[in-house]
This record gives structure tokens, C-alpha cells and sequence, in this order.
């Protein structure tokens, strides 16, 4: 399951960084998949519409910070633990319930995020 940043986030910015993934943003901000890996042609949406790596995508939260879920793999393949979750000041980095993600999954969407 991906990551999700809940109200509760009080906007420090210390997920953002620790993000291999370059999936966390600061609310407002548009996002691409080109954004921090290697995908640089067409990127596939959620909704299964194809875009550009590069075409800017609408914000997820507008006023707390964050995470793309196509580019979520709750640090698979990096690190033990989703990182967000453990630097985060408020705990408010936590598993998305409404999308389950077997590790089999979250591999291949690493491996698609970035190109060996």
C-alpha cells in the first residue's frame, strides 16, 4: 500500500527529502514523473491515462504536504522502512488503507521509477 500523508501534517519538510522516490511535494505543488527519477517518456497515471514524464500533474493536497501514490514504494527496494514515516515530527506518514500493494508490486514500480 502507498503512503499517505494525513491533515494532521504540520508542514515541516522533513519527508520530502528523505524520499528516494521523489514522491513527496509540498501541497500546492504540481508534480511530474520525471521529478527525481528516470522516467522520460510516456508515464502511466492511476486512472490509466498515459502522459508525458514531464507534463505537470495537478497537486494531490493543496495545503499540507503530499505523496504521489504512483510513485510511492514505501521505500521497497531502498530501505527497510518507508523513511516519511520515520522522520516524521507528528507520525502522520502512514498506510494508505484504501490501496493494498503486494511488495511484488512496489518492486516493479521501483524498477519502472528507475531504469538499472
Amino acid at each position: 500500500m502507498a503512503i499517505i500523508i494525513t491533515d494532521e501534517c504540520i508542514n515541516c519538510g522533513a519527508c520530502e527529502p528523505e524520499c528516494p522516490n521523489t514522491a513527496i511535494y509540498e501541497g500546492g505543488i504540481e508534480w511530474t514523473a520525471s521529478d527525481g527519477t528516470s522516467v522520460s517518456d510516456e508515464f502511466t497515471l492511476e486512472s490509466g491515462l498515459a502522459v508525458s514524464a514531464d507534463e505537470k500533474q495537478d497537486p494531490v493536497e493543496d495545503d499540507y504536504y503530499y505523496i504521489v501514490p504512483e510513485k510511492c514504494t514505501e521505500c521497497v527496494g531502498f530501505h527497510e522502512e518507508p523513511q516519511c514515516a520515520a522522520v516524521c515530527p507528528v507520525d502522520c506518514c502512514v498506510p494508505d488503507p484504501d490501496r493494498s500493494e503486494s511488495e511484488e508490486i512496489l518492486l516493479g514500480r521501483k524498477s519502472s521509477l528507475h531504469a538499472e
